[in-house]
């Protein structure tokens, strides 16, 4: 579990085809290693990974095919910067959202405009995402925890502070990009909760919605 505060700029160092899948050797930055141990969850753009290996400097991952086939990870290519958090502990400050490390899908930067000092992205994400994304709600980017300031369809906008543009990837990101996005993990119960007994029979649809009094 993860919080969307990121605390270092990595890069990916070398990228090892396994069989189908890859193990990465990721560049660690400023984060802090001599906290970590062979097996804990680190979140490496968003996606939350198991360091199999480390050493002073980097830590070593196995990414499955699966993720690669689902989030940006499988695009990746040696020298790329991604974003890194540790996963939480007790004593963790809690300053961001519940944020798993388990990728809903890749979106896509459709504008970057500046906004004062901060700069206001608009992102395209998949239309089977629409429904969990609200204004004033949190979202995940690329492993940061964002606020949805607009929503229109499956596109949203989400404002950048000079703070964050500077200690993450989103200060090099530009229109066209490819980002891994993490729905609200409550958004994602929810459903499941208006459901009720026919979440293993259908999805959510309005007609379900109007009789559960959401609409």
């Amino acid at each position: 579990m993860f919080t969307g505060i990121i605390q270092a700029i990595g890069k990916i160092e070398a990228i090892d085809p396994k069989g189908g899948d890859v193990r990465l050797t990721v560049g660690s930055g400023k984060l802090p290693l001599d906290q970590v141990q062979l097996g804990d969850s680190i979140a490496v753009g968003g996606v939350c990974l198991t360091a199999v290996s480390l050493s002073e400097r980097a830590f070593v991952a196995d990414v499955s095919r699966e993720t690669l086939g689902h989030t940006v990870l499988g695009e990746v290519r040696a020298g790329a910067a991604v974003n890194l958090e540790l996963a939480m502990t007790p004593r963790t400050r809690f300053g961001g959202h519940i944020v798993s490390g388990h990728v809903d899908g890749v979106g896509i930067v459709t504008a970057r405009w500046s906004d004062g000092r901060s700069v206001r992205f608009r992102i395209e994400a998949p239309s089977e995402l629409a429904r969990y994304i609200a204004a004033k709600g949190s979202i995940c980017v690329d492993g940061i925890s964002l606020t949805v300031n607009r929503v229109e369809g499956a596109a949203f906008e989400v404002n950048i502070v000079p703070h964050t543009l500077a200690e993450t990837t989103l200060g090099a990101t530009d229109k066209g990009a490819r980002v891994n996005l993490e729905v609200d993990v409550i958004a994602r119960y929810l459903e499941r909760l208006v459901l009720g007994e026919k979440a293993a029979e259908t999805g959510v649809d309005l007609e379900l919605l109007k009789r559960s009094g959401f609409v």
